[in-house]
């Protein structure tokens, strides 16, 4: 007769933690790991903005919660997202295997799905990123950028005000949520023309005021175009701009050969082909 003390006792259910892309434009860019990820969870948080693809993941799982509630203007978005992250990792906690999806990549201009599978990590959860198509990559499509040609160079534009970067205009320049520019308080959902001014000034630095940028954005419906825009750098701050949009500097300056590297590396070439050691 087996005595009931020796024998294995089932594992508490242990709760685990998936962040997944969506993509930019809806269902056509969700990979199959993604979707795998939303179908075999028991709950999913979306950090979403748009109500319809939240109408359209509600298709795809029961018990879809949105998270776009906590917004509100006046109250920081880092309050928001500290909420976000305590509500997944309390269901987490009980057991449940969550699914958090977030537009385009998951870790992309994302600080919620960083720091809750930090969180959940540290407390011993198993916890995953997918990646997703993100506005970066719809953005080299849609304009023909290839970044490997002249380089690219990508702030957070507020960053670029507050701190001292080094710009290269030979490169292309990408500046996100430039609409927010200037905003420390971290509470606003838009910055007027005057913010934008700054940042113009500190780009005239580099780049002549009517040099052309390029406003862009990404289609979020099949139905749509992305949206792309070309104005004089001297008008940015005097036109419509929500947060969503990219602004995309192309390269002002021509690439200067650096002389005297390359001298050595012909002198190292010229060696490899004596058969001399380099």
């Amino acid at each position: 007769m087996t005595n009931p003390e020796t024998q294995p006792t089932k594992a508490t259910p242990r709760g685990s933690l998936a962040c997944v892309g969506l993509g930019m434009t809806l269902g056509s860019h969700l990979t199959p790991l993604a979707r795998s990820h939303i179908a075999q969870a028991d709950v999913v948080f979306a950090g979403l903005s748009d109500g319809i693809v939240e109408m359209w993941l509600q298709r795809m799982h029961p018990d879809v919660r949105s998270l776009q509630s906590y917004y509100q203007e006046g109250k920081s978005r880092l309050t928001t997202y500290r909420q976000w992250v305590e509500l997944m990792m309390a269901e987490v906690r009980a057991g449940k295997r969550v699914c958090g999806v977030f537009y385009g990549h998951p870790g992309i201009f994302a600080w919620a799905p960083h720091k809750v599978i930090e969180a959940a990590r540290a407390e011993g959860y198993a916890a995953h990123m997918e990646p997703g198509i993100s506005a970066e990559d719809c953005l080299y499509a849609d304009l023909g950028i290839d970044p490997g040609r002249f380089g690219c160079q990508h702030f957070e534009a507020s960053q670029l005000l507050l701190f001292e970067r080094r710009i290269d205009p030979t490169g292309y320049l990408v500046l996100w949520q430039v609409g927010l520019v200037g905003d420390r308080s971290l509470a606003r959902f838009q910055t007027g023309p005057a913010y934008r001014q700054v940042l113009v000034e500190l780009l005239s630095e580099h780049y002549p005021l009517d040099h052309e940028v390029i406003v862009y954005r990404a289609a979020t419906l099949p139905i749509q175009q992305p949206g792309i825009r070309r104005v004089a750098l001297r008008d940015l701050p005097n036109i419509e701009l929500p947060a969503e949009e990219t602004v995309i500097l192309p390269p002002a300056e021509t690439l200067k050969p650096n002389l005297a590297i390359q001298a050595r590396l012909a002198a190292l070439d010229a060696q490899e082909k004596a058969g001399m050691p380099a």
